[in-house]
């Protein structure tokens, strides 16, 4: 028994059970606290374009969480998501510009209202897949650019200015809450879609992902829970629209509605890797590192990015990120199940 115990430690200590936390994952905890806290006290000592830098790129992030999402883990590919970005955006014009409401207050209804709108239109959108489906959603976003440039009550065709909405909060105020509601927006979009993703929703959802049929088999309510990720997805793309325009104090029909928001979402979210937590982030950090670099270059920036999308989906088809994982199976936000116990009993000696 002692020369067994020996041999096999683990099998008086060891018990089984469920394993989702990596070394990684434990070691990006305090990174993450640690990167939060530095951009909250931006505005306390950083330049004012530092600022509106980290602005751009929490929402950004933010909005590619969302696509990923959607048709990472939803498997409905969106090219009209647009259209929650700009409702968030005439949400935040109707509200704190037409009627008063405080531009915070008026921010947060533009969430709800970009989710009730998405259960709208999914009533149409949902009866078509695949390739009909990605251009459905840009053809309701193109519905909605067309009626809101032929309202002149939020400014037609030209837009509005929503200078006058932010008129009682003093500059700096108004430059230290934009910074703290793109962390909410940026670190938030991140840590929820971890949160839902560890639940029996995400499992779910995950499930759906790998194979929809097989889902369907086992009693997924495949159709429900692509409904509540489109739902999701567009609240979370709303908020951001509020956000961008309550910094931008300038919408119009054709830059709220524009599919380039679209495709920016759709270009991190490949290059990082579709389907995971951590793709959007490295292709965050790609796609602004670029555009810093090549941006005063004139057209050989689109070429860039055109040619590394292109290099990536042929040579590393899961992303920059979902290449790193094969290679070396880092995680940092886990969300498998692992089972880990004790090994095998040793084999009984022969008689």
């Amino acid at each position: 028994m002692r020369e067994e115990a020996a041999l096999y430690p683990r099998l008086s200590t060891a018990a089984p059970g469920v394993r989702t936390g990596t070394a990684a994952s434990r070691a990006g905890l305090p990174l993450g606290a640690l990167l939060l806290a530095l951009t909250l006290s931006l505005p306390f000592w950083a330049e004012l374009s530092t600022q509106q830098f980290a602005v751009e790129f929490l929402y950004t992030l933010a909005l590619a969480e969302m696509w990923n999402l959607l048709a990472g883990y939803g498997g409905m590919v969106s090219i009209g998501q647009q259209l929650f970005v700009g409702l968030g955006g005439y949400t935040l014009v109707v509200l704190a510009l037409k009627l008063g409401v405080h531009p915070l207050l008026a921010l947060l209804v533009a969430a709800p209202v970009a989710a009730l709108v998405a259960a709208t239109v999914s009533v149409l959108l949902f009866r078509l897949q695949g390739p009909q489906l990605a251009v459905g959603t840009w053809v309701m976003a193109e519905v909605f650019r067309l009626l809101l440039a032929n309202a002149s009550a939020v400014g037609g065709g030209s837009g509005v200015s929503l200078t006058r909405a932010v008129m009682g909060i003093p500059d700096q105020a108004r430059e230290v809450a934009s910074v703290w509601l793109a962390c909410l927006l940026g670190f938030g979009a991140v840590a929820a879609v971890y949160a839902l993703l560890r639940s029996r929703f995400g499992l779910a959802l995950t499930a759906i992902r790998d194979s929809e049929a097989a889902s369907e088999a086992v009693g997924v309510p495949v159709h429900r829970v692509k409904f509540w990720v489109y739902v999701l997805s567009a609240a979370g793309c709303g908020l951001v629209g509020a956000m961008v325009y309550l910094t931008r104090l300038r919408i119009s029909p054709d830059a709220a509605f524009s599919v380039d928001w679209s495709a920016t979402m759709i270009f991190i979210v490949i290059i990082g890797g579709i389907g995971t937590i951590e793709g959007p982030i490295v292709g965050s950090i790609v796609y602004f590192a670029l555009r810093e670099l090549l941006a005063d270059r004139g057209a050989v920036y689109l070429v860039v990015l055109g040619a590394l999308a292109i290099l990536v989906m042929l040579r590393a088809r899961q992303g920059l990120w979902g290449w790193a994982v094969a290679r070396f199976d880092v995680h940092l936000f886990p969300v498998r199940r692992r089972l880990v116990g004790p090994p095998p009993p040793p084999p009984e000696a022969p008689k």
